[in-house]
């Protein structure tokens, strides 16, 4: 595995962590995490891209080594940390952006407010939600106010290899070495008072307040008119057998009027992959990445 470093820095106010692959030579490319994930699980994209990348991957505001709120989430903020971070990393100077799920939705929106900042686009399966209605409104607000009474917590795990075992329960694609790995990062020391408190329980590296449903509606017209905006070539890669656009109701002819919000939009499937495309088919994901972004020729550095 090619060796990352975690870097900390002060951003917004807060604790952000960074992870980083390659040298501070190498060319630009900055990866965006999915929901209750971190940094770390890029690693064996990153493995399998080789060649001479400077590669940053940031553990999003709540998530693994980063600063947590204890407190209520809005989405609005990953778009100004990556601002905020961008500006401390780059300047203003154009980066490909890759984004996994939630980071993916990140990813989009983003290119969209600052066109001028992402030179291309990638999204893995971060597509958008579904829509949600303005009816949907009072049932929303009354969930989130509900939710204050019993604050959210997050499962707690024997050890790490309880915790891998789940993995592989919920992808069984995911090897037993990619889980044990993948355990490693996603897995931190439980409260001393958890219940079922061992000295090697563990709960996930993740805030539990990103469980609370938000009060705010998901409007995918929003999103439209931001994804308009981009001006990067994109890409957007699926898995050949993802239950992700099933589960947010996304047909396909709702996810082709998606990818044609993009003035230069394409898009890839990946065989023998489900949302986790990065995990399940690395090697397949950073060939269509090598094919579509300029860099380093693999075998390099």
């Amino acid at each position: 595995m090619l060796p990352s470093r975690l870097e900390t820095l002060t951003l917004r106010g807060r604790q952000q962590a960074v992870r980083r692959w390659g040298p501070e030579s190498g060319v630009p490319l900055v990866l965006l995490h999915g929901w209750m994930d971190v940094s770390a699980s890029f690693q064996f994209l990153v493995d399998a891209l080789a060649g001479d990348w400077q590669i940053l991957a940031p553990d999003w505001r709540g998530f693994g080594a980063s600063q947590w709120n204890a407190g209520p989430y809005w989405f609005a903020d990953y778009l100004a940390d990556l601002d905020g971070l961008l500006d401390h990393y780059f300047g203003e100077r154009p980066v490909p952006l890759v984004g996994h799920s939630m980071g993916g939705n990140i990813a989009c929106l983003y290119a969209g407010l600052r066109p001028r900042r992402i030179s291309h686009l990638v999204s893995l399966e971060g597509f958008g939600i579904n829509n949600m209605p303005p009816e949907q409104a009072p049932e929303r607000l009354v969930q989130w106010l509900d939710q204050w009474s019993h604050p959210p917590s997050c499962h707690v795990y024997a050890d790490r290899q309880a915790l891998a075992a789940r993995l592989r329960r919920d992808n069984p694609r995911l090897s037993a070495a990619r889980a044990d790995f993948l355990a490693q990062h996603l897995g931190q020391p439980a409260p001393q008072d958890a219940a079922g408190e061992g000295r090697e329980a563990v709960v996930w590296a993740g805030d539990p307040w990103h469980k609370v449903a938000s009060p705010l509606l998901y409007r995918l017209e929003e999103a439209k008119a931001c994804w308009r905006q981009v001006e990067a070539p994109t890409l957007w890669l699926r898995g050949a057998e993802t239950t992700f656009l099933r589960r947010f109701q996304i047909d396909e002819a709702d996810y082709q009027a998606r990818l044609n919000c993009f003035a230069q939009g394409r898009e890839g499937v990946i065989p023998a992959a489900g949302h986790m495309l990065h995990h399940d088919a690395p090697e397949v994901v950073a060939a269509w990445l090598k094919a579509f972004l300029p860099g380093p020729e693999a075998g390099e550095g």
